[in-house]
Parts: structure tokens; sequence; C-alpha cells
């Protein structure tokens, strides 16, 4: 089997299941309109910390599922969620978010998601699949291999 084309931080074995996309920011991401997965990282060199896939969603795709992240409107399901537990589970995120009351200035929950998401520097990277149905058996792949303490609730 020949060696896959390396993306910087994803183990060799995620790598074989697909052929991703480089790493970029996970903040105004331009991505395809087509199913597949997404990995995710804190930072730009930091520590592969979730996986999610998006199906045909009306035809947006990743774009689609990736776009309400940015949103912040996805504050209750996947990457979402899991950047906002881990954000109020930080003293000095709260702490910031907390003075922003006390001054008179609160922001609605999807500014609190997008505060979120920026407290957590996601970078992602992606593989287009043919159907949702591929991309939902590529992530079962990539979470089987256990090879990072997932932000996924199921894990």
């Amino acid at each position: 089997m020949p060696e896959p084309v390396g993306v910087e931080g994803i183990s060799q074995e995620v790598l074989y299941l697909a052929p991703w996309s480089e790493w970029v920011p996970l903040a105004g991401t331009d991505v395809p309109q087509m199913p597949g997965v997404y990995l995710a990282r804190r930072g730009g060199a930091g520590p592969l910390v979730y996986v999610g896939m998006a199906g045909e969603r009306q035809g947006e795709g990743l774009r689609g599922r990736l776009r309400r992240y940015n949103s912040g409107k996805a504050l209750a399901s996947g990457l979402g969620e899991a950047a906002f537990d881990r954000a109020l589970a930080d003293p000095q995120w709260l702490r910031e978010r907390l003075a922003e009351v006390e001054s008179g200035q609160p922001r609605r929950a999807t500014e609190w998601g997008k505060a979120a998401l920026a407290w957590a520097d996601l970078h992602v990277c992606w593989a287009v699949t043919v159907s949702g149905t591929a991309a939902k058996a590529l992530e079962r792949k990539v979470l089987a291999l256990n090879a990072t303490e997932w932000w996924n609730r199921a894990c």
C-alpha cells in the first residue's frame, strides 16, 4: 500500500482511512458542500480532540455543518457542545463572561457559543465522502482507533 500524503498531526492509522485536506482554522473555513468527515484539533499543531461527520445537509454537506458551528447556533450538538462544555469548565473563561454580565453587557447564547469556539482555537481538516452513509462509516472507523481522548460524547 502506498504511503498516504501526510497531514501533520494525524496518526498513520487515520491517514490510511481517507485523503484528508490540509489543516485550517475553523473560523472562516471554506469547505466543500459535500458529505464527509472532519477532524478538529486545538491550535495549529495541537492534539486531535474531535471527529465529526456531515451528510448531505440540504446540499450543504461539510460546509453547512461547520458553518453552523461558526454561527454559534450549535451549542447543543456535536463539536459546538463539546467546546462549550470545556469552556464552561475554565474559570478564566467564566470570569470573562461574568464580567460582561456585571458590566451590563450580557451576550446572547449564540455569542457565548462563538466565544467558546474562539477559546478552543480549533483547526480542522476533512475528507469528502460519496454519501452521508459513507461519512458515518468513516467517522466510526476513526473513532474506533481510540488514538486520542476524544471530546465526542459517544467515546
